[in-house]
């Protein structure tokens, strides 16, 4: 019960949620492929609609750097190159915005979201990918 309680007063925190920052959703024909990844100013992420995990306070500084660095490109959507194995659709609050793995002229922001994505994915969330 107790440990209950501290879980409702930390979601509580100031009587509100903290912001969304971004919602990747990753697709694309290879296992694994499929995700949905919330990211919060609280320091939190959710893979897939399951339980809130924390990041930790280097993560949620990629984040808020990714964040100003995709801010510019946001509603722009990039084709994807041949034989593109991951897409990505990035919704924030700036925009939206879409790419693939293989897509050309992709600013290094898209490549640095791709290898965080992943890196949440399998290191917070233990995702296979």
């Amino acid at each position: 019960m107790a440990a209950a309680l501290g879980a409702v007063a930390l979601l509580g925190g100031c009587g509100s949620p903290s912001a969304d920052l971004f919602v990747v959703e990753r697709s694309g024909a290879i296992p694994g492929a499929r995700l949905t990844l919330l990211v919060s100013d609280g320091g939190t992420a959710r893979c897939n609609g399951g339980p809130v995990r924390d990041i930790g306070s280097a993560r949620l500084l990629d984040a808020r750097a990714l964040v100003t660095d995709l801010g510019p490109e946001a509603d722009r959507a990039l084709p994807p190159g041949p034989r593109a194995v991951l897409r990505y659709r990035v919704r924030m609050e700036a925009g939206t915005l879409a790419f693939a793995d293989t897509s050309r002229g992709q600013p290094p922001a898209f490549q640095r979201l791709a290898a965080f994505t992943r890196e949440i994915a399998t290191r917070v969330c233990g995702l296979p990918r």
